[in-house]
């Protein structure tokens, strides 16, 4: 008996310190902001000391306020970057995605509840177990399709041709490690699983009913219009001001090409990031939000929550919802690839205030330096932070608990063995 009252009070004390500890990891529970509230400049020149100590590549940083610049940083260890410089961005480049595919359903030309399938004549979902009638355009930009891709691209290198769009959707030769490759129907439609075929396949999508190539319709329907002009899919043969690709040790890396443009292969500059962060507030002017590419409930309904983990909301249509704000959400997208591309734009709609970070030669930087941000404004330990840290959070949490259940089973054996000798 006494055996199992010790086993019994060292496991409640174990559990409860993993509550505790699992509750203040995400509440941020002793973290300390870069900066003190309200303090730009300090945000700013914390920002700008990690960045230098940090980066092995090149950095750009944009620092939003109220819709407008607040400040900039720029760091380079090859050929000096600015507001201007073209980066690749990877996965960033879904947000700019769901834009385009959100004006064509404002001009009733997509209906996000209809199967996909309604809309396509060049590549179908191969047969599954599950109703691919189920996959929704909703639910291809919230990430709930049910799709089982597992993508991640890594690209093509130059010299080796890049697949058709159709044949990558059948089977990805540039699929990241451990990727299955196959855009297909693989569980049931409606629980969230991240899916970069599923972007892959609304590339197609626009292409068939704009009836245009992807990167000319995402010119023209929303990069012009937002003033975006140093974004594109596609590169010229010849780019001028692109950012040099770096390493992890701070070595020239290449520089890969994608079929998947939707996907991964945005290439953009932190002041046209910066714009279209400003797009989701009215501008100086009157300008209203969207700007006219999208109406300003079109954006809300992009932020409103279509997936959740653990019990949180984490993905609206095309956005991640890194942080509850008075009813709304900090929204944005990250972006990571191989060799060591991460980038970060983030907003909170109601305020204008954003951060924009594309950087090459860290594989994480960007996003730890957006969680600051996102920290520092909102006093919440946002999404990827929390998967960032997971591993780090879950280890403190076993030993501080492994320690409470020695300490719990020590002292009530010992108590219980008292009383029974002095019966």
């Amino acid at each position: 008996m006494r055996v199992l009252k010790a086993l019994g009070a060292g496991l409640l004390a174990a559990v409860a310190v993993a509550v505790i500890m699992g509750f203040g990891a995400l509440e941020g529970w002793g973290r300390k902001p870069l900066a003190p509230s309200g303090d730009t400049g300090r945000f700013l020149a914390a920002a700008t000391e990690t960045l230098k100590a940090e980066s092995k590549g090149n950095a750009a940083l944009i620092l939003v306020e109220n819709g407008q610049p607040a400040g900039e940083v720029f760091v380079s260890k090859g050929a000096p970057v600015n507001r201007d410089t073209q980066f690749q961005v990877a996965s960033l480049s879904k947000w700019a995605t769901a834009w385009g595919v959100m004006t064509l359903v404002e001009q009733g030309r997509i209906d996000l509840d209809a199967p996909v399938s309604k809309y396509l004549t060049r590549w179908r979902l191969p047969a599954s177990d599950f109703d691919n009638d189920m996959v929704t355009v909703r639910r291809l930009l919230s990430h709930t399709a049910g799709l089982t891709d597992g993508l991640g691209y890594n690209g093509f290198e130059p010299g080796v041709p890049v697949q058709s769009l159709e044949a990558s959707l059948t089977k990805a030769a540039d699929a990241s490690p451990g990727a299955d490759g196959a855009t297909k129907v693989g569980r049931e439609p409606g629980q969230w699983d991240y899916s970069g075929g599923g972007y892959t396949l609304l590339q197609l999508l626009i292409e068939e009913v704009s009836g245009q190539p992807f990167n000319s319709y995402m010119t023209q329907a929303v990069f012009a219009p937002l003033g975006m002009t140093r974004s594109t899919y596609v590169l010229d043969a010849a780019p001028s001001n692109l950012a040099e690709f770096h390493d992890v040790d701070g070595s020239r890396a290449i520089h890969y090409r994608f079929t998947a443009l939707a996907a991964a292969s945005l290439y953009t500059s932190a002041a046209d990031m910066a714009r279209l962060i400003a797009a989701h507030r009215p501008g100086p002017n009157g300008e209203p939000a969207g700007r006219g590419v999208l109406r300003p409930e079109t954006l809300a309904a992009m932020r409103k929550p279509h997936a959740r983990q653990f019990g949180a909301d984490i993905w609206g249509l095309g956005v991640i919802l890194y942080a509850p704000v008075k009813g709304d959400f900090v929204i944005g997208h990250d972006g990571s690839n191989t060799p060591a591309i991460n980038t970060t734009a983030r907003v909170n709609p109601a305020t204008g205030d954003g951060i924009v970070i594309l950087e090459s030669g860290n594989t994480q930087l960007a996003s730890v330096l957006g969680g600051e941000w996102v920290f520092w404004k909102t006093g919440y330990v946002d999404t990827i932070t929390v998967l960032l840290e997971a591993r780090e959070t879950l280890m403190r949490i076993a030993v501080v608990a492994g320690v409470a259940f020695l300490a719990a089973f020590l002292l009530v054996w010992r108590v219980t063995r008292r009383r029974a000798a002095s019966r």
